[in-house]
């Protein structure tokens, strides 16, 4: 079974378990979203919508919100002194179409739970650090540091000059 749908201005053929990619839709990942806009709905018989097919949609799950390349727009207008540079990102969505309803049916799928992060590996660190106060470093004093930096560095010596043609101009070269 197959359909047509329509989102973000274009048209797409899918089929249950395609992977396309279409124009930004809202959703987070695993989340499930729905196409009304169906235009036609194939099979075994196929039925054309009159723009749209009733009570037909697609399910799909959202696997991405993605971004594509930087497409960048340079306009020079020559002998102007006139140039524009713009950047561009287009967003995009991937989906993975799950099913094709018809006759108004909801989808049987359902969202993935979000998985929930454990905060037991940060809370350990912070509850060590609150038993042992005593063990943070002793704070210096601001002027050590630099003492400390100018009595370790050796006196400095002039440097030896490189040995130069003693003419100004652009002499003979040696050769």
């Amino acid at each position: 079974m197959f359909a047509v749908i329509r989102t973000g201005g274009k048209q797409y053929r899918v089929a249950a378990e395609d992977v396309i990619k279409v124009e930004k839709v809202k959703g987070d990942p695993g989340e499930i979203v729905q196409f009304g806009e169906v235009l036609v709905v194939g099979g075994d018989s196929v039925s054309l919508g009159q723009p749209t097919v009733a009570g037909a949609s697609v399910a799909a799950e959202v696997l991405e919100q993605g971004r594509g390349p930087k497409i960048i727009a340079f306009k020079k207008r020559r002998r102007k002194n006139s140039r524009r540079k713009r950047g561009h990102r287009q967003e995009f969505t991937l989906i993975r179409v799950t099913e094709i309803l018809t006759d108004g049916a909801k989808p049987t799928k359902t969202a993935r739970p979000k998985p929930e992060r454990k905060p037991v590996a940060a809370a350990p660190a912070a509850a060590e650090e609150a038993e042992h106060p005593q063990t943070e470093a002793p704070k210096r004093k601001v002027g050590a540091k630099t003492q400390s930096r100018a009595a370790k560095k050796p006196a400095k010596t002039p440097a030896k000059k490189a040995d130069k043609p003693k003419s100004g101009g652009k002499g003979k070269k040696k050769g």
